[in-house]
């Protein structure tokens, strides 16, 4: 039975002049990668529900699976509910599995009510039919089988004698300090036991891969930010499952991505939307590019560090709300620790229609627990109740550095 019961509509992605706005606007902290998710929008997080009924459905989807119930009321009547899980990405990589969810199994869920939708909540803590219980972010005691294999039996090197980077790999899972998702900060999963439940650690310096680089937005890019609409499919491509970015994408929100060295080329498979991009290795750009959210990838090696060049991109969204233009040009470079088993990517990328100066950053992965499967997409969330923000960090968000939801 149910006890007690957020949403947001939105900015068109404009379109964007080509040639170099001159005059330096102003420097920016943005607000961290969680506003680029969903933050909690929809849901009152200052309240609770608790129902139960039994499971009709799960979409295993990202960016959020939800698990369809049946409530049975006071009146006898059946009633239909909803609720909003993680990523099913991440959920794969802390052990949690469709088949969790029979169809006609008992659940109790505790969760945060949407404000606009009674049959529907933000999941907390859920009570399977078995009896136990699991919290938002539990990772559960018989996680899917590690793909990692042991350092020793991994070559460092191809025959061809470059670094070995092939494989499925994925960066550290990031989890609430508090477990259930009400409060608290993400921080990386081996660290969580640091922490008292909800604590709000400060942001590491420079934020990582988690956080969005400090830019000096040109008066084209300053115009473009304020417009953008976080929960707009028209606007955030994540919102309409695309990939927002070559450098967004890669670590957001925990994927297991795939490398491949095949010859010449150099193959990466992200793994949320199943996007994909081609280096081509000691080659040049040609003279003519079809724009893309790729772009075209040159690369080569440099003392065992895989230098990427990347031009030829269609306008899009670098980074939410950091918009970028046809003249973005980035270049990364891959450093793989065979000891470590790891690979951190650093990246530095230029837009002078959006920003002066450079946009920099860096990331870490590792060999990836669970095997590369892209999962379905499809976005579940009602958006269409919740309020266009008004400029700057949205209330709430999480400072520059923040890892997100």
């Amino acid at each position: 039975m149910a006890r007690h019961s957020s949403r947001r509509s939105a900015p068109r992605i404009p379109t964007l002049p080509l040639s170099a706005a001159p005059a330096l606007l102003l420097g920016v902290a943005l607000t961290g990668a969680a506003s680029a998710h969903h933050g909690f929008g929809n849901f009152d997080t200052n309240q609770e529900v608790t129902l139960t009924g039994t499971v009709t459905k799960i979409d295993f989807v990202n960016p959020h699976a939800y698990v369809y119930f049946s409530v049975t009321g006071k009146d006898g009547a059946n009633a239909p509910y909803r609720c909003e899980m993680r990523a099913a990405t991440v959920l794969r990589r802390s052990g949690w599995s469709e088949q969790m969810f029979k169809a006609g199994d008992p659940i109790t869920i505790t969760g945060a009510p949407d404000r606009f939708d009674a049959h529907s909540c933000y999941v907390n803590t859920i009570a399977f039919a078995d009896g136990t219980k699991a919290d938002r972010y539990a990772q559960l005691s018989k996680p899917a089988q590690s793909t990692a294999p042991a350092a020793s039996a991994r070559p460092a090197r191809l025959p061809s004698g470059e670094p070995n980077i092939s494989g499925d790999w994925a960066p550290e899972q990031v989890v609430m300090t508090d477990p259930r998702g009400k409060s608290g900060a993400l921080v990386p999963v081996s660290q969580a036991g640091n922490y008292k439940p909800g604590e709000r650690p400060a942001p590491p310096p420079g934020g990582g891969g988690f956080g969005r680089p400090r830019v000096d937005f040109t008066p084209a890019g300053k115009e473009a930010a304020d417009k953008f609409r976080n929960f707009s499919p028209e606007d955030n491509p994540r919102m309409r499952c695309e990939t927002t970015s070559i450098l967004f994408d890669w670590t957001f929100d925990g994927p297991v991505d795939r490398i491949t060295q095949s010859g010449n080329t150099i193959t990466l498979q992200y793994g949320q939307y199943g996007f994909t991009r081609t280096i081509h290795l000691n080659a040049t750009h040609p003279a003519k590019i079809e724009p893309s959210r790729a772009g075209h990838s040159t690369g080569r090696w440099e003392n065992d560090v895989l230098v990427v060049d990347t031009v030829g991109f269609a306008p899009g969204v670098l980074n939410p709300p950091i918009m970028n233009s046809a003249q973005l040009h980035v270049i990364e470079r891959f450093e793989y620790d065979a000891a470590a088993m790891k690979i951190k990517r650093s990246y530095t990328a230029t837009d002078p229609v959006i920003f002066t100066g450079e946009y920099t950053g860096s990331d870490t992965i590792g060999v990836a627990d669970v095997p590369y499967a892209p999962d379905k997409c499809a976005e579940l969330t009602d958006h269409s109740h919740t309020p266009t923000p008004p400029p700057g960090p949205p209330p709430g968000a999480p400072p520059p550095g923040a890892p997100p939801r």
